[in-house]
């Protein structure tokens, strides 16, 4: 099986989630489609269809978080350091267009989260950054056109 990049706080979050689904969400479920049975004629009983769905998510929520967990190469950010863009590196650029300055960090693909200016390593912009330096120019086409950046800072945290 590939091994593939997680930050530790990447790795926590899906730990976690994994915790919450098998600890706390199944027995809800389980208890759900208990109750649900108890109403009777189940071919009827939309309570216990919606449970069922319910069960049928979580645990496919589950297998899927297992195997990201156990294939999960866990990469401590805080100990990498140097002036190119890598993994893990959080990057300040200013939109050449708009002047505009934006932070992201570069994450693996199970802990993207534009809401946060997190971005997977397989995302175009990554991509293009990956590789440059503090003062570079990074061209990168969007679905929207190409977008022109200039590369601020880099740091690890």
């Amino acid at each position: 099986m590939e091994k593939f990049p997680l930050t530790a706080e990447g790795y926590a979050r899906l730990e976690a989630e994994l915790k919450q689904r098998k600890s706390i969400d199944r027995p809800a479920i389980i208890e759900a489609i208990s109750e649900a049975r108890a109403h009777g004629d189940l071919s009827e009983n939309a309570e216990y269809h919606a449970a069922k769905e319910k069960q049928s998510f979580n645990e496919g929520r589950v297998k899927e978080l297992e195997a990201v967990i156990s294939r999960a190469n866990v990469i401590d950010v805080k100990a990498l350091s140097g002036d190119t863009i890598k993994f893990g590196a959080t990057v300040t650029l200013l939109d050449e267009d708009s002047e505009e300055k934006t932070a992201y960090q570069i994450v693996g693909e199970y802990e993207a989260d534009m809401a946060n200016k997190k971005i997977s390593m397989t995302a175009p912009l990554a991509k293009a950054l990956i590789g440059k330096q503090k003062g570079d120019a990074v061209e990168v086409r969007t679905p929207g056109g190409t977008r022109s950046y200039e590369i601020l800072d880099v740091k690890f945290k």
